[in-house]
């Protein structure tokens, strides 16, 4: 399957499986903002009734999101203990009760919930896969190559897939059907087998069982704080300015462009009775929601190159580079929209492929300055930047898509990924 050996085949496979899954959910819900836009008109919580508006629902989404970042840090401290293997089966059969709650919402508050469920139990991935990665394959370049690819598989099939089951049934059976897979890769995850700190012990197996996964870790408050302050003490903590900037580009970005695109000259809804003779129902093809899928599947072509790119130079300029042409990318989103839907779909490919290319670069440079021994930490630490800081992404774009436009909002996001292009610049400097 790849060119590796047997043990690297069977982690990559098991977090290929995982990272997809994860991805899968965390950008459905995306499609799912638009209907729920349409479905609730308020959200019930503590006696208190909010109208549900962008800037509502943005906060809603980003509670979820939150959590996905902010569990990320205890669980690379778990992960450092008792191995990934059980905390991503764990991550997996999390996700699946998630979705099944969200299938059988009735109120705003219920999805919220759900949405939190699903935020604590896909928060332990990151720090789990990237560390069995890190430790456990040899080739470690190659492996985070395949780990980012199987996720933007995720990101974009995942969105599609549920866009096309939207044709055909109402939001909440989609959501108990999305379920489904997440319960069948955690029973994959409990069976499989592997050395998961051959590569930092100098063995590498070729198949067969699981190594005692402990190598270090805290076990203390105390150990804790010491190992954060040694952390941030170093260039750790320009690569955390870094992540956190990646993930308020992310999240400001994708949360609210299906509902942006569908505002644009080409997206109008398409009744399917005029594509399918005979269709019944007064269903509708939203073809914003596959622009924003395709978007989000060329990222596969940007997650391969950026992590052969870390076998090639150092990360520090690939994602300076990355992020500047971001910043132009962001100015100049509205303009080309403006140009017709043509332009726009050559725009969208491009826009997809670089925004994905930085990930495996910031990982790989996460393991390139921290020990081998808190690695665990040093990847929660990470996601907690990533998704739990960037999560504000969305309540920020909600912020400014509901008191100002969209010309604000990619103005916003341009200057974001400004700070991030300069932190890499500045590690590079160091290095």
């Amino acid at each position: 399957m790849f060119p590796m050996n047997g043990n690297d085949r069977s982690i990559v496979g098991l977090v290929m499986v995982a990272h997809g899954m994860v991805h899968t959910y965390e950008l459905s819900i995306p499609i799912f903002v638009s209907i729920w836009l349409a479905e609730f008109d308020v959200l019930r919580i503590a006696g208190m009734e909010l109208a549900v508006t962008q800037a509502t629902l943005g906060l809603v989404v980003t509670a979820g999101y939150a959590l996905f970042g902010l569990g990320a840090l205890p669980g690379g401290i778990v992960v450092d203990r008792i191995g990934s293997r059980r905390l991503i089966a764990a991550c997996l059969f999390g996700m699946g009760g998630a979705f099944l709650l969200l299938g059988i919402a009735s109120t705003l508050l219920v999805v919220a919930l759900a949405l939190l469920l699903w935020g604590a139990a896909a928060s332990v991935y990151h720090p789990a896969g990237l560390t069995l990665i890190s430790k456990g394959v040899d080739e470690r370049g190659t492996g985070f190559a395949y780990h980012g690819v199987a996720g933007n598989l995720g990101i974009g099939l995942g969105p599609l897939v549920t866009a096309i089951l939207l044709l055909a049934f109402d939001w909440t059976t989609v959501a108990l059907l999305l379920a489904i897979p997440a319960g069948v890769a955690g029973l994959y995850a409990l069976r499989s087998e592997f050395d998961e700190t051959a590569a930092v012990n100098g063995v590498v197996t070729d198949g067969g069982g699981t190594a005692d996964s402990r190598t270090g870790g805290v076990d203390s408050l105390g150990e804790f704080a010491t190992a954060s302050k040694q952390l941030f003490l170093g260039a750790f903590a320009v690569v955390f300015l870094i992540v956190m900037a990646n993930g308020l580009y992310y999240r400001g970005v994708l949360t609210f462009l299906p509902d942006l695109l569908s505002g644009l000259p080409g997206f109008e809804p398409v009744a399917l009775s005029t594509l399918v003779p005979g269709f019944d129902g007064g269903r509708t093809l939203n073809p914003e929601r596959y622009f924003y899928a395709g978007l989000l599947l060329v990222g596969v072509a940007g997650q391969y190159v950026g992590g052969k790119l870390t076998d090639r130079l150092s990360p520090e300029y690939g994602i300076a580079a990355v992020f500047a042409v971001l910043a132009v990318l962001a100015l100049a989103f509205l303009p080309v929209a403006g140009l017709g839907l043509a332009p726009l779909l050559v725009f969208g490919a491009l826009f997809g492929v670089t925004l994905f290319t930085a990930q495996p670069l910031y990982q790989a440079a996460v393991a390139d300055y921290t020990p081998a021994d808190q690695r665990g930490l040093s990847y929660g630490y990470t996601y907690l930047g990533t998704f739990g800081v960037g999560a504000l992404g969305g309540a920020l774009a909600g912020a400014i898509l509901t008191y100002a436009d969209a010309g604000a909002l990619f103005a916003t996001l341009a200057g974001i990924a400004v700070v991030a292009s300069a932190c890499a610049f500045l590690l590079s400097r160091r290095r």
